[in-house]
């Protein structure tokens, strides 16, 4: 399975979380996950979809997909139609003051400027930690992300994030990772960028110091950030290839009301409402 993802170009952390679905799959019936039935595999993801959020099912049933029909070659009818359920619960948005807030709470110069580049940037957490010093392009004021599946995009870089990459630098000179793990607090490994976990808990540590109540985690910048662009006036079809959704589906779930939206509707709605 491992070959097949290889070949196929799959990106490493897809290798990694579809590997774990297989080999949670073979602890739970406790033999190698060929010898599952098809019977037993109906069960199993029929205990997933109980157990199991939205957006981790599908993870687990892509990954036992690859395995069953890739590396098995068996097609069977259960993998043709088994789906998550749907939901589409709106994402958790931050004021700008919000944003300010929890940033300015970070204490780590590594972790904070992290995380104001996938804000200023809007970037999913893997890819802001995993930024070069290559992918700036300070002419044309472009920074290069290496996203989901590989695929390459580029994005406005800012002048302020600018100037706090060159900032970090400075004090770390180090090639080629932007954001180096020897820069992490109490770091076991001098090697690679930070690691996804600490830059995870140095973010939630900051809401919570910040006095933010809302349920926030660093993906719900990359949500804030496609908001903001909106409620500026950002055209959608834009957001999208800053953000690199595939499809407009994906990115018009930021047309929901935000705060500002609501602001500039309240009174028209309270005068239609006003003589009924």
């Amino acid at each position: 399975m491992l070959e097949d993802m290889q070949l196929k170009g799959y990106a490493p952390a897809t290798q990694r979380a579809y590997s774990f679905a297989v080999s949670q799959l073979a602890r739970h019936y406790n033999k190698s996950p060929d010898l599952t039935t098809q019977e037993e595999l109906r069960a199993y993801l029929l205990r997933l979809q109980k157990q199991l959020a939205h957006a981790s099912f599908k993870i687990a049933l892509a990954g036992i997909r690859c395995f069953f029909e890739m590396t098995l070659q068996r097609h069977w009818p259960v993998l043709e139609f088994a789906r998550a359920p749907k939901e589409t619960p709106l994402p958790v948005v931050l004021s700008r003051e919000e944003v300010r807030s929890i940033l300015a709470a970070v204490r780590a110069p590594v972790y904070r400027v992290c995380l104001n580049t996938i804000y200023s940037c809007g970037l999913r957490i893997s890819e802001g930690a995993g930024l070069q010093c290559s992918d700036v392009d300070s002419q044309r004021m472009l920074l290069r992300v290496r996203g989901k599946g590989n695929k390459d995009r580029y994005v406005p870089l800012a002048t302020p994030t600018l100037q706090s990459l060159r900032a970090l630098w400075e004090m770390h000179r180090s090639i080629p990772w932007l954001f180096p793990a020897r820069m992490q607090h109490r770091s076991t490994h001098d090697e690679g960028p930070i690691a996804v976990g600490n830059l995870r808990n140095a973010f939630h540590l900051a809401r919570e110091q910040s006095g933010v109540s809302k349920p926030a985690r660093v993906h719900t910048l990359r949500h804030s950030y496609a908001t903001h662009l909106m409620e500026a006036g950002v055209q959608l079809r834009l957001i999208q290839e800053i953000l690199g959704h595939r499809s407009p589906r994906t990115t018009a779930i930021y047309t929901h009301l935000t705060t500002e939206v609501l602001a500039q509707v309240t009174g028209p709605i309270h005068q239609l409402a006003q003589n009924l």
